[in-house]
């Protein structure tokens, strides 16, 4: 008998698979501000995520939920334009099935970005992390029930979550264009409360350099289904007890605007050498 979520599934990408322009070879995920790297490209198709059945869509500010396909530097990509997030409401099955779709549009690999606070004292607002692993244990992993043996296996592997092949040529192209990146574990709770001080430190102990609320369930569904990951984090704010000025939404768009330049350069040297 087939997984009931599996056959979730198969509706929603039965709902829009022929309005798809093409087999992407890359998918970028954009997170809150981030949507600047779609400011200069010619975009294909766009798919709203309310035009497909039992689709999540976000209620966040930053994030317009579509999937924009585009071409650049000869590759095929699908970017998610926004995201969903476990806080909005939503069961974490239905946060991770954008994911789960871009798989079954035969993506394997992925660009994952995120706005963060910085815990890690060396970093600054405005800096850029690759994120070397992350710590999952403050969400609820989005594996937890049924198997879905048609995508993965029941117990896979995380030991690499993030692929070295594509974090080398991160670095490669960092050195190039002289964009300072720095490297770090990125720790995901659940939000939408920005964390505490204590809570920030206590981050900061079990080996965490930045926080956020997205991201590391995807990057669990994902490696489920064996794909190349990537994550990029833009720390947009240092997290509470590091510096006194008090954190807002604002604030992280503000600084992923101001950002914005060496953002899109690394992402199209990325897209480039890939």
């Amino acid at each position: 008998m087939m997984n009931n979520q599996y056959e979730s599934l198969k509706k929603s990408f039965e709902s829009f698979k022929n309005k798809i322009p093409y087999k992407p070879d890359l998918c970028i995920v954009l997170g809150s501000g981030l949507g600047i790297f779609l400011d200069d490209k010619k975009i294909d198709m766009e798919i709203k995520y309310n035009d497909i059945v039992d689709m999540p869509v976000s209620t966040v500010d930053g994030h317009n939920g579509s999937f924009v396909f585009l071409k650049s530097f000869g590759k095929k990509i699908v970017c998610m334009n926004g995201r969903v997030h476990f806080y909005e409401g939503y069961d974490m099955y239905d946060v991770v099935r954008p994911i789960r779709l871009i798989h079954m549009m035969g993506v394997n690999n992925i660009i994952l970005t995120n706005a963060a606070g910085g815990v890690n004292k060396k970093f600054s607002a405005g800096d850029l992390m690759l994120i070397r692993d992350h710590i999952s244990q403050f969400v609820k992993s989005p594996l937890i029930g049924k198997n879905i043996d048609e995508l993965g296996d029941r117990f896979p592997d995380m030991s690499n979550v993030y692929s070295k092949d594509m974090i080398n040529i991160a670095k490669s192209v960092a050195k190039l264009n002289k964009i300072k990146l720095r490297e770090g574990v990125y720790l995901q709770f659940t939000g939408p409360n920005y964390e505490t001080p204590t809570e920030v430190k206590f981050a900061r102990k079990i080996g965490a350099d930045a926080v956020g609320m997205s991201t590391v369930v995807e990057a669990m569904v994902a490696k489920h289904m064996n794909m190349n990951i990537l994550g990029i984090s833009l720390i947009t704010n240092m997290a509470a007890g590091i510096k006194k000025t008090k954190l807002s939404h604002d604030e992280v768009k503000k600084t992923a605007k101001e950002s914005s330049e060496k953002f899109v350069s690394l992402i199209n040297g990325i897209i480039k050498n890939i």
